[in-house]
C-alpha cells in the first residue's frame, strides 16, 4: 500500500496527520486497526459461508475468477491442455535465450561504432 512513498513523504504524512488529529491520533488509529480486523473477519466469515453453499473449499484467493475457474470449473487435463501451448514457446524462447547468452562472451569490451571516413562519404554532386 506505502510502496511508493519515499521517507520523508511518509514523515510527511505522520505530521499532517498529527495536525489533523492532534490528541486523538492514537485513539484513530486504534479505530483504524479495529475496523481492518473486523474487515478481515467478514472476509473469512463470507468465504466460510460460500464453502458452505457450494459444497467446496474456497479461500479468499479463491474469490480472484481466474483462481476459481481454474481450481474449480477446469479438470487437471483441461488446464495442462490449455498451459501445453504456452509451455512450449515459454521453453522455445528460454532456449533460445540460453544460446544467444553462451554465444557472447561478456568479458569481450564491445567496439565502439565506426565512424564513415571523410573519404567515403559522398555528396549530392557525386550521385549526379
Amino acid at each position: 500500500m506505502f510502496e511508493n512513498l519515499n521517507g520523508w513523504e511518509f514523515v510527511g504524512l505522520l505530521l499532517i496527520a498529527l495536525l489533523i488529529f492532534g490528541e486523538k491520533l492514537p485513539k484513530v488509529i486504534g479505530d483504524g486497526l479495529r475496523m481492518l480486523r473486523n474487515l478481515r473477519a467478514m472476509a473469512t466469515n463470507a468465504t466460510g459461508d460460500l464453502s458452505r453453499e457450494l459444497g467446496t473449499d474456497i479461500s479468499l484467493e479463491d474469490l480472484n475468477p481466474k483462481t476459481f475457474v481454474r481450481k474449480h470449473l477446469l479438470s487437471e487435463d483441461d488446464e495442462a491442455a490449455l498451459r501445453r501451448p504456452i509451455q512450449s514457446l515459454y521453453e522455445d524462447v528460454r532456449a533460445d535465450a540460453k544460446q544467444v547468452r553462451d554465444s557472447i562472451d561478456l568479458n569481450d569490451p564491445v567496439a565502439p561504432p565506426q565512424q564513415p571516413s571523410a573519404l567515403t562519404r559522398s555528396s549530392y554532386d557525386d550521385a549526379t
